[in-house]
């Protein structure tokens, strides 16, 4: 009886973890087909018949992304929007082109472990661990670098050279999701109550009235 409590036990732990990335594919693969018109836990598969190279294919991530606006980088995303091969293959990629001391803000992938290599230049990188602790785990990276962002929590990269830097990124999941924390609290519509903001970051309601004024200027 115990031996079959433990098995239990180890079955509802596999399966949670099974179900904690995306789903596993059931064929060889499932192409995205976008125009479907009822809503689904990701994408249709496309008819395998009608399925091309060019499902799996995207050019251009040779190309630098323009840097040139208020944060200083650039992303280019490489998942199943681009590839529609990516779906359910629990995978996709990003270039991050960064000018001199540009910034990648902090940001949450709410799907996907990130794991980054800098091709060019030195970043500045970091993340936050969990509440309570809310821990700030930093590092310097150098060229041919690598770093790891865990799934959920809030991180960043910054230029912290006098020169361009680039970075790939790879992440675990065809649809990571990407939530920029400044957009959501400061950009979301319809906005957040002033009340609200003041309460939870402590400060006066004017304080958060300039800091929203000059995120709705900066963007």
């Amino acid at each position: 009886m115990a031996n079959m409590l433990y098995f239990m036990v180890f079955l509802a732990l596999s399966c949670s973890l099974a179900l904690a990335s995306d789903p596993s594919p059931l064929q060889d693969f499932c192409v995205a087909a976008p125009n479907g018109q009822v809503f689904v836990n990701g994408q249709f598969c496309k008819d395998p018949k009608h399925v091309t190279e060019n499902d799996f294919f995207f050019s251009g991530l040779n190309k630098p992304g323009n840097s040139a606006n208020p944060l200083g980088s650039k992303v280019t995303p490489v998942n199943v929007a681009q590839i529609p091969g990516l779906n359910t293959l629990g995978i996709s990629a990003a270039r991050i082109d960064f000018a001199p001391y540009g910034l990648n803000p902090p940001h949450i992938h709410p799907r996907g472990t990130e794991i980054l290599t800098v091709l060019e230049g030195t970043l500045y990188v970091g993340f936050v661990t969990s509440n309570t602790e809310n821990r700030l785990v930093t590092k310097v990276l150098q060229k041919g670098d690598v770093f790891v962002f865990p799934q959920g929590l809030i991180h960043f990269q910054r230029n912290a050279g006098y020169g361009n830097a680039v970075a790939i990124a790879a992440l675990s999941s065809h649809n990571p999701g990407l939530i920029i924390v400044a957009n959501s609290v400061f950009g979301s519509k319809p906005p957040i109550a002033n009340d609200v903001l003041a309460k939870a970051f402590q400060v006066d309601k004017s304080v958060v009235d300039d800091l929203r004024s000059q995120f709705w200027m900066g963007n």
